[in-house]
């Protein structure tokens, strides 16, 4: 029944190469590849709920951490897509409490993240990935973090569970409120100045409230999960994608005939069970108000009032960064937003990208991500009106125009770039976890070429700069 729907949402470029299905093998290792992470589970791995275990990280065939952890799986359509499923796990206590360390070099934390890349085979004959380099989420989150922006940190490492060699995975801070993460505090009481900060908004699916306990195979198929928006854990915009009043009540049945018209914003932190009513109103009101003032400036003008709500330099970072790279999936999924205390409301963290990078049919190279609305129609996750708005006003253009002459010649120069691209490649190359990996995650007869693919993740930003360059350039 809801499967129909996120068929539409799919990327239109996948690569497909003939498969016989995947092949499970024992590997060995030598020195000088990537650390290694050990999973011990006890029990069937879930998406629903972290089960008990244990984690070690070996590098050069040195243990270097281990300790207690509960895990899962994670993800929604990526979870439901692929046979490389990523992870989410939590390091313990011996009495089950979330306790944080550090993991190769990396802040103390509790939370993390190991994230696979989208394979699978559909059938006997045929196998898809989203990214067949493996290194979308890594250089994103690299480049982002030059500029001076958080972004998730991440090693490279290769994944064993339970004894069974599952590939190369990115292992990554999971994106929450926390000093070393999004550093925004927590709001308290139930007055100005406590309830003004922090909070941290999600724009996306609602997977994450999916109903736990049930047959494994139900989160294989569970689309209408994707879209049960309930007024506990979320609020929607009073405006359309258009920037037109809502005149249809919020909280309707899963993609139901107006969905496209809606934005809802999660609450990530607090989480909802940690907000009071005036916390609440607060951060929808503050997120109405700033709307409103977008839809009512007159940018033909040199005053704006929407700018007293939020951070403009950290819209016109996200809108560089996503652009970049061709995130299909931003602005109206997996979007993040956060407001610490007294501050404006700010974009990011940029997250999940897997789907870009030239991988999606949607929105030609030759325009922005941001102008999705006029390539997709009705799609249940529509790009919401702040864009056009953005992209309309005259101060908006010139600040993303300045940044981008300033990260031009630094941290987004060719070489910046292009030395990131191949000094991944030449790690995943030299210590043969590509080759490992694809090993692994292949067909019968066929393997992804993974150097052909870098050379079109090469070509697709040798392109995508150059249009970059000349449109903003114009502004």
């Amino acid at each position: 029944m809801y499967f129909e729907p996120m068929l539409r949402r799919l990327p239109l470029y996948l690569i497909i190469v003939m498969a016989l299905g995947f092949n499970s093998c024992t590997q060995e290792f030598t020195s000088g590849q990537l650390p290694m992470v050990f999973l011990d589970v006890d029990g069937q791995i879930r998406p629903d709920d972290k089960k008990d275990g244990s984690f070690s990280i070996e590098v050069d065939n040195r243990k270097v951490v281990s300790g207690n952890m509960g895990v899962e799986y994670r993800g929604s359509t990526s979870y439901r897509l692929s046979d490389k499923k990523s992870y989410g796990f939590e390091i313990r206590t011996a009495n089950g409490n979330g306790t944080p360390k550090a993991l190769l070099g990396m802040p103390a934390g509790s939370d993390w993240i190991l994230m696979g890349h989208v394979v699978r085979s559909n059938g006997p004959d045929e196998l898809y990935a989203f990214d067949p380099t493996l290194m979308h989420h890594y250089i994103g989150y690299e480049l982002a973090r030059s500029l001076g922006m958080y972004a998730a940190r991440c090693r490279w490492v290769e994944l064993t569970v339970n004894g069974v060699y599952q590939g190369v995975y990115v292992l990554m801070e999971k994106p929450k409120a926390h000093r070393m993460r999004i550093d925004v505090g927590t709001p308290s009481g139930r007055k100005e100045p406590g309830i003004t900060g922090g909070y941290v908004l999600k724009i996306d699916k609602t997977a994450s409230y999916a109903p736990s306990g049930r047959e494994l195979s139900y989160y294989d198929n569970n689309w209408g999960d994707d879209a049960n928006y309930t007024g506990y854990m979320s609020f929607r915009s009073e405006y359309d994608i258009d920037g037109e009043p809502m005149d249809v009540e919020p909280f309707r049945p899963p993609y139901h005939d107006q969905q496209y018209r809606e934005t809802y914003f999660l609450f990530e932190h607090p989480k909802p069970n940690g907000l009071n009513g005036e916390m609440r109103n607060y951060i929808e009101e503050y997120v109405f108000d700033f709307e409103t003032a977008l839809l009512n400036d007159d940018l033909t003008s040199s005053t704006r009032t929407y700018t007293d709500y939020i951070d403009l330099a950290s819209f016109a970072d996200g809108f560089i960064m996503n652009e970049l790279a061709g995130n299909i999936d931003a602005y109206r999924i997996s979007t993040f937003l956060h407001k610490p205390r007294g501050e404006k409301l700010r974009f990011g963290p940029i997250w999940d990208l897997n789907i870009g990078y030239g991988r999606q049919g949607r929105v030609p190279w030759e325009d922005w991500i941001a102008n999705y609305n006029d390539y997709v129609s009705e799609d249940a996750w529509m790009v919401p009106f702040w864009w056009d708005r953005l992209l309309d006003d005259p101060q908006f253009r010139t600040l993303v125009k300045n940044r981008w002459s300033t990260y031009r010649s630094g941290p987004l120069s060719d070489a910046a770039i292009f030395g990131l691209v191949n000094d991944t490649e030449n790690r995943l190359l030299s210590t043969g976890a590509a080759e490992r990996n694809y090993d692994l995650w292949r067909a019968e007869n066929r393997t992804i070429d993974f150097e052909g693919e870098v050379d079109f993740l090469r070509y697709y930003l040798e392109q995508r700069l150059a249009w970059m360059d000349g449109e903003i350039s114009s502004w």
